[in-house]
């Protein structure tokens, strides 16, 4: 009885070890934290809003289709934030560090300091543990789907 359940046993522990190895992540200078991509307009739009916390090795990537200088505003978000701006070939072109919830209006806008395809928001301090610089690999694990 055990012999005819073990191939099925063996391939259902293969799919879900490879579903887990295509879950969405990012690795920058080696550390890899899962993500959420936000690929949508309403995606990008609500980002992290409301959140009270985001665990250490998350984070969430915004991906667009064009490259073009971006900035990012902090309304309605409840966590300090890194905003990290990456180019087309995923290069890190420009950091907001430590940008702050914002409380009232009008709230401070966080811009890319040149053309930016991606932008991967970290808990705040994240980027300086890391060493981070400009000119950085990302590296981006998982399907970012259709981009709108």
């Amino acid at each position: 009885m055990i012999k005819r359940f073990l191939p099925a046993a063996l391939f259902f522990l293969s799919v879900g070890a490879h579903a887990a190895a295509a879950d969405p992540a990012v690795t920058l200078h080696g550390k890899r934290f899962s993500t959420e991509f936000a690929v949508t307009d309403e995606q990008r739009e609500l980002g992290l809003m409301n959140r009270k916390a985001m665990d250490a090795d998350h984070s969430m990537l915004f991906v667009f289709t064009d490259d073009e200088p971006r900035a990012f505003w902090m309304k309605n978000t409840l966590i300090p934030l890194d905003i990290l701006y990456f180019d087309k070939d995923r290069k890190l072109v420009s950091m907001q560090l430590n940008a702050q919830p914002c409380k009232a209006d009008p709230c401070g806008i966080y811009p890319s300091d040149g053309s930016a395809r991606y932008v991967l928001e970290l808990n705040a301090g994240t980027a300086g543990r890391l060493g981070l610089k400009v000119g950085d690999p990302l590296t981006i694990e998982g399907d970012v789907g259709t981009v709108r």
